[in-house]
């Protein structure tokens, strides 16, 4: 219980350190709650697109005709997918763009990884058509320039019709590695129809260690609403004959000669889409059998901030208290919410939904179906829009308002801080003004502080309710300083009629100076005098000390005369003495040395075992001397040694007299007066108490005084530490 009795509680700075970040938490609400808003803001702009999406149906409400104008029966065909490209597309004949499209790559030929076989994947991207083709070709033949016939070398064939429905036959050719050209063909795949090459087709060819690959474009206003498109790879090995080795395409896998069918889209369904005027979101109009009959727009992220920006506390709370999640992580999840928007809206049910895009940012998908005259679903309108733009403007005040919160816990942080510190500055002073206007031994200093005593505030009147109690305190102390000697005034001139009463009583009363009760009287009279001057003597103490004039003494003869003329007084107590019998001086009077040794000794008796003696030293130690008063008896606990020497303290357990605790008290005046202390150590075997009183030596003392006390196993009292000191 003492260990944690002495724990002192947390500084104001420190506490308010603690307490202050609690600060926060008020504006820290305030962004949590502009982070929840978020679903707000974006369910706000997923009901703005579904009924975006429900305006847009209403203009193809009723048009049958736009979904009816496929000619062909989509069974009768095999389908190549032409899958949206979302990264612009390099002619760089690498396969980079086309890694996300592995699984709608297509192989052709009879053995597909054998001679002149080829594999090929189809993109759409801004009203074009991209394709990869990857060739195996043992033996590369490229077109001579020199020569009009263009079948005379390894080529790509494309084989569709044009938007007025003329049948289109494109040869795709080169010279080398590098730019490839397109010519518009006839008949017979041997000459070009004009001469000039079509400059609308672009492709780059570069060679592979089996073959050869070809990157090409095709813009889609060559190409009809319903496309059927043939790829073909026409494969010449000898470049001297330059003859047809082997023509692979790219036919049905039912046997049908027809080639496949790649596009369906309508143009007049575009061109609608194309005047809405939409930047900022992707609309597409899906026909009943799921397929995509027209699209418009791109889903860009907006003006949302890159990951890479840096800090930003709106996507650090958001990820904080929504969690975070990544488009691989997420993606099938994505598709399978599209297909379900779709599917949804294409069985009568308008639906809108958040997705994360392949891309890492999250995209509304609203759908809303398309209904015949009769009632029934044409369609379905899908628009996709990202979340970014609304997110922005929710992430940019978000921004804004955590640099001012932040800004403004910092300056408060920094007030309270200085508030606390500048509080706990002036209390420290107040304190330390405090704790110097009573001495360690309870005596006033002074009865009014220096600090504090204008201020306005608590601690003002703090300071001056001190020092209102200070001068109080200092009455007070005044009068009971007083007290002894107007008692002794006011008391002894009763006190002497008294005794003197009681001589005249033993005078006139035959046998009466041999009567118990008249010499139990003479006793209480002579303590009630020595009661009195034992008072008087201490309160007047400090004042006579004032009064003295300096004086020397040879400390050690004195002390030696006292010992001896104490053993006289005390014949049934044994007194001894240790040290130098003469040439030791002190600058003090005599009889204060005397006075100090009274109570010393009046002490060591009241407390020394009767059978053991007391030991009386001096020594010297360096520039003072120590006057030692030793006994065997009970050893003092640690709150008695710090208060042995206050005034009105007494621990005596038995008392044959009465005792006011002053004689220690006159020791330690005296002691201190003189340049001196006193001090109460118990022995280091524990039998007993050693009470030290150091003075400061005489310049002209003997240089070669330097004796050590050993005898009762008392050693230096600077080996004597509070490990000594026990509780009796």
């Amino acid at each position: 219980m003492k260990l944690f009795g002495k724990v002192r509680g947390l500084r104001l700075a420190t506490k308010l350190a603690l307490v202050g970040p609690v600060l926060v938490l008020a504006p820290l609400f305030v962004l949590v709650q502009q982070v929840d808003l978020e679903s707000v803001f974006v369910e706000t702009q997923a009901q703005s697109m579904l009924r975006a999406a429900q305006g847009i149906s209403v203009i193809f409400n009723g048009r049958e005709d736009l979904f009816e104008n496929l000619a062909i029966d989509t069974e009768d065909y095999e389908p190549i997918y032409a899958t949206p490209l979302l990264r612009p597309v390099r002619l760089d004949g690498e396969a980079l763009e086309w890694q996300d499209l592995a699984e709608r790559t297509y192989a052709f030929g009879r053995e597909q990884s054998g001679d002149a076989s080829f594999t090929i994947a189809i993109g759409e991207r801004e009203n074009a058509i991209y394709g990869y083709m990857r060739v195996r070709d043992d033996r590369r033949v490229y077109r001579d320039a020199r020569i009009l016939r263009l079948d005379n070398s390894d080529q790509v064939r494309l084989d569709f019709r044009r938007q007025d429905s003329r049948p289109t036959r494109l040869a795709i050719t080169s010279t080398g590695p590098g730019i490839v050209t397109a010519y518009d063909m006839d008949e017979a795949w041997q000459f070009a129809k004009s001469g000039r090459p079509e400059n609308r087709v672009r492709g780059w060819l570069s060679e592979t260690d089996d073959g050869f690959a070809l990157e090409f474009r095709v813009p889609t206003e060559l190409l009809a609403e319903s496309t059927t498109i043939g790829f073909s790879f026409v494969d010449v090995d000898d470049a001297e004959e330059r003859s047809i080795r082997a023509i692979t395409q790219s036919l049905p896998t039912t046997g049908r000669s027809s080639f496949n069918l790649v596009l369906l889209k309508s143009t007049e369904l575009l061109n609608i889409l194309d005047g809405l005027g939409v930047s900022d979101a992707r609309i597409s109009v899906i026909d009943a059998d799921s397929r995509l009959r027209a699209a418009s727009g791109v889903v860009s992220r907006g003006t949302a901030p890159a990951a890479t920006d840096g800090f930003r506390p709106a996507t650090w709370l958001r990820n904080l208290f929504r969690g975070t999640q990544t488009a691989e992580q997420d993606a099938e999840a994505s598709e399978l919410i599209a297909s379900q928007v779709i599917q949804s809206a294409l069985a009568g049910s308008p639906s809108v939904e958040r997705r994360n895009h392949e891309l890492g940012f999250e995209i509304i998908t609203a759908a809303y179906p398309i209904v015949s005259a009769g009632a029934g679903v044409l369609g379905a309108v899908v628009v996709e829009q990202s979340t970014d733009r609304t997110l922005a403007m929710q992430s940019q005040t978000i921004d804004r308002l955590f640099g001012l919160v932040l800004a403004t816990f910092v300056l408060v942080m920094l007030a309270l801080f200085a508030f606390a510190a500048r509080l706990a500055w002036r209390i420290g002073q107040l304190r330390k003004d405090t704790g110097r206007a009573i001495d360690e031994f309870g005596r006033l200093q002074t009865v009014k502080l220096k600090r504090e005593q204008k201020a306005g505030d608590e601690i003002g009147d703090l300071a001056r309710s001190i020092s209102a109690m200070l001068a109080s305190l200092q009455r007070y102390t005044g009068f009971l300083e007083r007290m002894p000697r107007t008692l002794r005034h006011e008391i002894h001139n009763p006190l002497n009629t008294l005794s003197t009463s009681l001589e005249n009583l033993a005078d006139e009363v035959e046998g009466a100076r041999d009567s118990k009760y008249l010499a139990s009287a003479r006793r209480g009279v002579a303590r009630i005098g020595a009661i009195l001057q034992g008072l008087a003597d201490a309160a007047s103490l400090e004042e006579s000390l004032r009064s003295e004039t300096p004086e020397h003494c040879d400390i050690a003869a004195l002390i030696a005369s006292y010992v001896r003329n104490t053993n006289n007084n005390h014949p049934c107590r044994e007194f001894r003495y240790r040290g130098a019998n003469r040439g030791v001086s002190a600058n003090i009077p005599d009889y204060r040395v005397e006075q100090m040794l009274d109570k010393l000794i009046d002490n060591a008796i009241d407390f020394g075992r009767e059978d053991s003696p007391i030991l009386v030293a001096l020594n010297r130690h360096q520039d003072y001397l120590r006057v030692i008063v030793a006994n065997r008896g009970p050893v003092l606990s640690e709150s008695v040694a710090e208060s042995l020497f206050d005034s009105m303290v007494s621990h005596r357990e038995v008392q044959d007299k009465l005792h006011f605790g002053l004689g220690l008290y006159v020791v330690r005046i005296i002691a201190e007066y003189h340049g001196g202390r006193a001090r109460a150590l118990n022995l280091v075997d524990g039998s007993g108490v050693m009470l030290i009183v150091e003075l400061p030596a005489d310049e002209t003392a003997a240089t070669d005084f330097e004796q050590q006390l050993a005898p009762l196993d008392m050693e230096e009292p600077q080996r004597a530490n509070t490990a000594n000191i026990q509780g009796s």
